[in-house]
């Protein structure tokens, strides 16, 4: 999608797989089951898409995919296709390479939101975007190295902490203007200090809903994850955020829907759904 001043592509990295339940929270199978089909070991379908922001100076990712680091072992467990492109082919369909991303805002450091960042080069680990900058919150960095024992799995250090030590790392604290037209604000349900990001020309707006609304089957109030730490967080933050982009009609681009990157969302007596697909 064409803005003013930047050019904004969803990227699709991987399709994989993650158990319903956990995907759906409270909500009962026969209902999710629907829209998104479970296979026999009870997952749905997912994709990790990312966001490439191009402006004249700067191109920025938002997030970076499963990556190729996982086992065997995971690597089936999460159903991740062999035949997924990830993040490095994706990029070349947008005509880049790794070298020309400038920047890299993470949302949060989930394995499937920053396992591309980095790779196994004859068994030295690497940075894929080596001339980057990588965002993350501070208070979420800290939590995430010294994380609960809810989600202490879903962080694995080979993906972010070099970041660090190779000083590719800037640490955010709280709402910022990153860039022009580019704005971060956090969630706190679904993990503390998740960055989400919200892109605007003054004209249109493009909400990146990271897994506070993962899928547009999320965008209803009570369709959450049973991975959120804080769920009743979880609906206040979503309630305001689907409220103000409802009432202002921007854009919500979805990180793991399997059919939608984007889509505008409306709301009546039974509350929010989605209105329409965007095609970014």
């Amino acid at each position: 999608m064409q803005l003013t001043n930047s050019e904004v592509i969803p990227i699709e990295c991987e399709r994989f797989g993650i158990d319903g339940g956990a995907m759906f929270g409270i909500i009962p199978k026969n209902l999710w089951q629907k829209e998104h089909p479970a296979d026999e070991a009870n997952r749905v379908a997912l994709r990790t898409s990312v966001l490439l922001i191009k402006t004249a100076e700067r191109n920025i990712l938002i997030d970076t995919g499963i990556g190729n680091k996982l086992d065997n072992k995971l690597r089936q467990r999460f159903r991740v296709d062999e035949n997924s492109d990830g993040i490095i082919k994706g990029l070349e369909r947008a005509g880049l390479q790794p070298g020309d991303i400038t920047d890299v805002i993470l949302t949060h450091l989930h394995f499937d939101h920053t396992g591309g960042s980095t790779y196994q080069d004859n068994g030295e680990l690497r940075i894929t975007f080596a001339n980057a900058v990588h965002y993350v919150q501070a208070e979420h960095w800290d939590y995430a190295c010294q994380s609960s024992i809810k989600d202490r799995a879903s962080f694995l250090m080979e993906n972010f902490k070099i970041l660090e030590d190779q000083n590719k790392l800037k640490k955010l604290d709280g709402i910022v203007q990153l860039f022009p037209g580019i704005e971060i604000f956090i969630a706190h349900g679904h993990t503390r200090a998740m960055q989400l990001v919200r892109i605007t020309d003054g004209d249109t707006t493009i909400v990146h809903g990271a897994d506070l609304i993962p899928t547009a089957s999320h965008i209803p109030i009570t369709w959450n994850m049973a991975y959120d730490n804080q769920p009743l967080l979880t609906i206040e933050e979503k309630s305001k955020l689907l409220q103000q982009i409802s009432e202002n009609k921007w854009i919500l681009f979805f990180e793991h829907d399997p059919k939608y990157f984007a889509g505008t969302v409306n709301s009546n007596e039974k509350g929010f759904k989605l209105d329409r697909e965007i095609r970014l």
